[in-house]
């Protein structure tokens, strides 16, 4: 178990990822990982330089405490967090795994508190401050969870994080529990909490909207340091905030660090994908093999010439690879670019010849072609035979 000293070592960076994989994101609906992909997983976490790790929920006993206990066991670089609600039993349950950081999870929106907590705002905060007091008298790194922050009456929002930071508390999660919130009610409420209160806050949003990775960002813009992810953004529902997107996002477009190294994401994916039964898509930003595919034609003699004329970033970061698909849509320098890889260098008349041959195949195969099958087709132009007359 670390010290809180070293916790707060740890967790200063620009932006903090705390991923969730082995607890939100097993809380998706049909997902189960067992023991042994858990401890894989967050060994993979671990090498990426993934500061913060949500183990998983000690109370649950059984396979789950063992787990976390594991996993706490394991000697990771990073802070080793367990996920409880706000009582004693729960904390202790977490200190009894040798974590070092707990997650203290309490409703915070008159929506929960009157229909499914069935108690007074009142009692919330005292529990609040009950549960986060016994933990920090164990040493402990504490997140105190808003959950349903999006739809919780501002004012209480800001008691809420008062009560939590006076116990004790180093940082607020919000959650948007349901997806519903928007990125400009994310940063004006973030702001609000940070101004009055002067807690970190961290930010845990659900994608029912499409917009987990937005709402995170605008937290970020508004002052909040900590990003709840998982990996490909699975999680309950519509999922979570995608660790892959939300750090190149941050590299590339905040300009702001977060200690991750890159290469080590997709390997990570892949394995994630695997246990969880969950293809990656072929579109999957930062993961899908057509990320870097390019077969219009105007986009890939653009490509050839210079990368960055349709390329984001370098498809390396992530360890990925760039492809010129050969198909419908192609151009002509497509053409002469991958015939100079059979030793033929292709006349502008031919190229355009060889591009009305290479668009019908692609058309009536319903794909696009290969290296191989395009050299066939420059054998049959050279021929001049037909190969697309069925009588010959």
């Amino acid at each position: 178990m670390k010290a809180k000293n070293e916790v707060l070592k740890i967790l200063d960076r620009d932006v903090v990822i705390c991923d969730t994989t082995l607890r939100d994101g097993e809380q998706t609906a049909g997902i189960v990982f067992s023991n042994l992909e858990k401890y894989r997983i967050a060994q993979m976490l671990d090498d990426a330089g993934v500061p913060q790790i949500e183990s998983g929920i000690p109370i649950m006993g059984g396979d789950e405490k063992v787990a976390v206990k594991h996993i706490a066991s394991m000697g990771l670089d990073a802070s080793v967090l367990g996920w409880n609600r706000a009582n004693i039993a729960d904390i202790d349950a977490s200190i009894d795994c040798g974590v070092d950081s707990v997650a203290i999870s309490m409703s915070s929106s008159d929506i929960h508190i009157e229909n499914k907590l069935r108690k007074s705002r009142e009692w919330v905060l005292e529990k609040v401050s009950e549960s986060v007091q016994h933990a920090a008298d164990h040493g402990l790194y504490i997140s105190c969870n808003a959950e349903d922050a999006s739809r919780a009456d501002l004012m209480f929002l800001i008691d809420f994080a008062k009560a939590a930071k006076d116990a004790g508390a180093n940082r607020l999660r919000y959650c948007d529990t349901i997806g519903r919130d928007d990125p400009f009610t994310v940063q004006e409420r973030v702001r609000t909490i940070r101004s009055l209160v002067g807690i970190d806050v961290e930010m845990h949003t659900h994608n029912d909207f499409g917009l987990a990775n937005a709402n995170s960002l605008a937290g970020i813009h508004a002052g909040a340091k900590v990003i709840s992810t998982t990996v490909m953004g699975i999680g309950e529902r519509a999922g979570n905030t995608a660790l892959e997107e939300i750090v190149m996002t941050c590299r590339h477009l905040l300009n702001k660090g977060t200690g991750i190294d890159t290469t080590k994401l997709k390997p990570l994916a892949e394995f994630v994908s695997r246990a969880a039964g969950r293809p990656i898509s072929a579109s999957k930003p930062f993961l899908g093999s057509n990320c870097f595919a390019h077969e219009a034609g105007i986009h890939a003699d653009g490509v050839i010439k210079d990368a960055k004329n349709y390329e984001p970033y370098d498809p390396a970061e992530m360890g990925l690879e760039r492809k010129i698909v050969i198909g419908k849509h192609s151009g002509s320098n497509t053409l002469i670019t991958e015939m100079r890889k059979w030793g033929v260098e292709l006349t502008q008349q031919d190229a355009e010849k060889l591009l009305v041959m290479t668009r019908r195949a692609s058309v009536e195969l319903h794909r696009s072609l290969s290296s191989d099958e395009l050299n066939y087709l420059y054998g049959e132009l050279t021929k001049g035979s037909d190969v697309f007359d069925d009588d010959a």
